[in-house]
């Protein structure tokens, strides 16, 4: 069945690679082997892979950056798919843009500020791709980008190419209308502000120091485990009670700021299920707050 699957992407020359370990494609640096790494460079590749997967019965996945994701010790079956040459294109046309879901969302930042567009400013420096932006409605120190974005293009189950209204996204804290159904993310349309560049520039280099102060970038990581709950913040919960610095193997609660889990060292995925499931344990029994994981498992 594999077999007759690689044959089949040789002859297309679609570029792909065998048992990857995915902890080489994650920012949490965990995970076990994907039996076939795939890079589609356009759109017709992206079908042809689809295609070729439903036919040989072969599971099939899109990732982005891999920078939310945790990864089973035990890999992953099938095909990972990872979006690369047309869909990291950015193009820009005075104040609106047109981004590739595999584009770096940082990039896609400096190119606004590169064009004194101001509006992106917030997402500097998030680690993600553009299209796990839009699944997530990303957003940080009071921006997101429900705030930009105008229209996104998709593929649907049927690999017909399909467009969402801003209003059809329904996106809203960390939830878009892409959860709910098999869509694949192709670009998202944006539309920004003019605005001074160093003024632009000023605010990329706060929010950034503010991370770097804030954040446990020294170590891997997914960034935030936990969705924030109504009423309350997860970290201040979590250091409430007394969680931080908490470890299950190379897994700890971060001690600079407690919504992480940072892999200090050969952490396994269970590791993390461990100590996310302590955490979110002793939160409810002290607190009465339920976290839910805002890391995607796989």
């Amino acid at each position: 069945m594999y077999n007759l699957f690689s044959q089949e992407l040789d002859k297309l020359n679609i570029e792909y690679s065998e048992n990857v370990p995915m902890k080489e494609h994650t920012s949490f640096k965990i995970g076990g082997n994907a039996e076939f790494l795939v890079m589609v460079k356009n759109l017709c590749e992206l079908k042809a892979v689809i295609s070729l997967c439903r036919e040989n019965n072969v599971p099939y996945m899109l990732i982005g950056n891999g920078s939310n994701l945790l990864i089973n010790d035990r890999g992953i079956k099938g095909a990972v798919i990872r979006l690369d040459g047309d869909f990291k294109n950015i193009i820009i046309n005075d104040d609106e843009i047109t981004a590739g879901a595999g584009a770096s969302l940082t990039k896609l930042c400096l190119d606004a500020y590169k064009a004194s567009l101001t509006g992106l400013e917030f997402g500097y420096g998030i680690p993600g791709s553009v299209g796990g932006a839009v699944y997530m409605n990303a957003g940080a120190y009071g921006g997101e980008m429900k705030d930009v974005i105008v229209s996104c293009t998709h593929l649907d189950k049927e690999l017909n190419v399909g467009t969402f209204s801003l209003e059809d996204l329904d996106l809203s804290y960390r939830h878009s209308a892409y959860m709910k159904d098999e869509y694949i993310i192709l670009s998202v349309n944006l539309k920004l502000a003019k605005g001074d560049g160093s003024l632009i520039k000023s605010r990329m280099d706060e929010l950034m120091a503010k991370r770097m102060d804030k954040q446990p970038l020294e170590y891997p990581s997914a960034g935030s485990v936990f969705k924030r709950p109504e009423g309350a913040f997860a970290a201040a919960l979590i250091e409430e009670c007394g969680l931080k610095g908490r470890s299950v193997g190379g897994a700890q609660v971060s001690e600079k700021h407690s919504g992480f889990i940072v892999n200090k060292g050969g952490a396994t995925c269970q590791d993390v299920l461990d100590l996310v499931k302590i955490v979110q344990d002793e939160v409810k029994e002290k607190t009465g707050y339920e976290l839910k994981r805002e890391i995607i498992f796989i």
